[in-house]
Parts: structure tokens; sequence; C-alpha cells
């Protein structure tokens, strides 16, 4: 019985025994894909979409308030400069007109009068034929009626101004964009009635967000093309960007200045290319991004112990198929790129790679 005793416990410490050799072996090791961080000179650039517009574009709106009694324009129109381009009801400043120009007449009919008496009195004080009180008593009715005169006819032009403001006109030629103005509606002074887009020089407009600007502005060169037609693209410089920003979509407006050549009809969508200066930095592909409390980080693998650990690092720009490491990694530094997803820190590895 004591032997039986003896010979159980014997086998459990063979087992025990047998189990503590086969904890010891080591795991497999963890195959990974590296690469070797390197630095490289980079470009920072975005595809910005906008749209085709007239270089100068013109608000016209009438100077008057009134009842619009005719259009002639629509959206699309092509218009000369002089164009009548719609008219307000004209009848009150008609009858302005009417009225200044028979106060004109009757302020003529006066200085005429006041003209022969003025020569007569003249005539009368050179022959001593009645005192000089008469005579300057004739000049003054004279000049107080060429006075009155001047005022009648500057209250006619004043009136024909007037009369002149109810018909809208076109400063340039053009074409239409915008119309705010309906036939009977009735609107008041500098009301926009309509939208010219001069004929003439034009620009490509983009709305670029004010994150690209954090390092600069970018280079006065932009390739520039018809989101229908990419290949026809035009090379073109930047002529005007916006000193503020735009508070509610946050972007900053950029002109860029169409060559002739192009003739691009107003509003035709293009894409941009715009790009910044040459930069320094690590360019490493996206598969080798990891997080590390949820800041970006990347597994660095240590050749010496062939052991990997978790490196956080700032990411100075995400691109299409890579971002680009500011700090946190160095040149030459084996930066896992395949088989990060279940290492552990200090895990020991074996690479294959650059």
């Amino acid at each position: 019985m004591q032997s039986s005793r003896l010979l159980g416990i014997g086998f459990a410490c063979a087992v025990l025994a047998a189990c503590d050799e086969k904890a010891a072996v080591p795991p497999p090791l963890q195959q990974v894909r590296v690469v070797a961080a390197a630095e490289t000179r980079y470009q920072p650039g975005a595809e910005i979409t906008g749209e085709v517009r007239a270089r100068v574009q013109t608000e016209l709106s009438f100077r008057v308030s009134g009842r619009i009694v005719d259009r002639k324009v629509d959206v699309g129109s092509h218009v000369h400069a002089g164009d009548v381009l719609a008219r307000l009801n004209d009848t009150e400043q008609e009858a302005d007109v009417s009225v200044a120009r028979a106060a004109l007449e009757s302020a003529q009919a006066v200085v005429a009068q006041k003209t022969l008496a003025f020569d007569r009195a003249k005539s009368l004080l050179q022959s001593q034929a009645v005192p000089r009180a008469i005579f300057d008593d004739a000049q003054k009715e004279l000049l107080s009626a060429q006075a009155s005169l001047e005022a009648a006819e500057a209250a006619l032009a004043t009136a024909e101004d007037a009369l002149s403001y109810t018909e809208l006109r076109a400063a340039a030629d053009g074409i239409i964009t915008a119309r705010g103005i309906e036939t009977g509606q009735v609107v008041s002074a500098a009301q926009s009635a309509f939208t010219l887009a001069h004929d003439g020089p034009e620009d490509a407009v983009f709305d670029v967000f004010e994150a690209f600007f954090l390092d600069g502005r970018p280079l006065n060169d932009v390739e520039v093309a018809p989101v229908s037609d990419p290949a026809h693209d035009v090379h073109a410089g930047i002529r005007e960007v916006s000193p503020v920003i735009d508070g509610k979509s946050g972007t900053i407006r950029i002109k860029v200045g169409l060559q002739d050549a192009a003739q691009w009809p107003l509003g035709t969508p293009v894409v941009g290319k715009l790009r910044a200066s040459q930069r320094d930095g690590i360019v490493l592909p996206y598969t080798a991004i990891a997080s590390a409390g949820g800041e970006p980080a990347v597994w660095l693998v240590n050749p010496q112990h062939h052991s990997v650990s978790l490196r956080k690092i700032s990411v100075g720009r995400y691109r299409q198929n890579d971002f680009v490491v500011t700090s946190g990694v160095a040149a030459q530094d084996l930066i896992v790129t395949e088989g990060g997803k279940f290492l552990k820190e200090g895990q020991a590895v074996a690479w294959e790679g650059k």
C-alpha cells in the first residue's frame, strides 16, 4: 500500500517536471515586415474644386424706387454697354420734367424782360435822363432773374436725371448671371436687379481650407483643369488671396488668373492643384501607423534585442497613400509596416524587408 502511494507521488513529480520543461520553451517569434525610415523631401499639395468666374462682376440696381414695367433680359443674356435692361414706371418723373421745363421757360422770359429793362436804364443813365438809383435797381433785378434761370436749369437737369434713372442700363459688355427682379415688382433704390459678368479676363475661384495655409502661402503656379476633362489642364498664377477667413465655411478664397487660351464658359467646374514649398520629413506607408492611447504611433524594432516598442510620433501631414512624420523617429529606424496589429510591448520578432 505504501509502495503504491510512493509510486503515485513519483509519477506526479515526473509530470510536473515535464510541464516545467515545456513552459521553459520560448514562444515562436512574431514575423513582421519592416522598412528603414529615411529622410526625404516632400511637397504638400491639395486638389480643390472651384469654378470659372468673370474677373469683373457688377451688381446692377436702380438709383430710384418704383414699379417695374418692363424687363428686357434674363439670366444668360449677353448685353452691350448702354443696353436697356429694365424700366420703371416713369409717370411721376415725366411730370417732374414737364414742371421743371415750364419753370425754365418762365425764368428765361423773365431774364429777357429784365435784360431789356437793364439796357434801357443803362442808356437813360448815360444820357442823364434818370438817376443812378433806377439803373442800380434794374441791375439787381437782372442779376436776380439770371440766378433764378440758373436754378431752373439745374432743376430741369435734376428732373431729367431722375427720369433717366428709371431705365437700368448695362455698365459694360457682358453676360447676365443673376436676376433679382420681375415685371410688376416694386423695388427700392439700390436693390440688386441683375448681376453682370463683364466680358474679358476670367478667374478660377477656389475656397481653400485654412489648414492649408498653416505652413505659408501656396506656390504661385497652379494647375487648373475642367472636372469633365482633366487632360486639358493649364498652368496659371495666383492673382489674389483673400486676407480674411470666411466665418461660416472656415475657408480662404483664392483667385487664379486664367489665360485667354482656356476659353472655358462661366460657371465651368474646375479642379486646381495647389502646392506648397518642399519640406524635409520621413514618409511612411499607412500600414505603419498604430495608436498609443489614441495618439499616432509606430512599432519600432530594436535590432539588438530583436524586440519591438511602441513609439509616439508627430504627423505633419496625412496624404493619399502615406503620411509624413515630423518627430518621434529618426533616419534608419526600423518601422513595422506589416504584422503589427497583435504586437505587444517588448515582444520578440523576426523581420524581413528593407
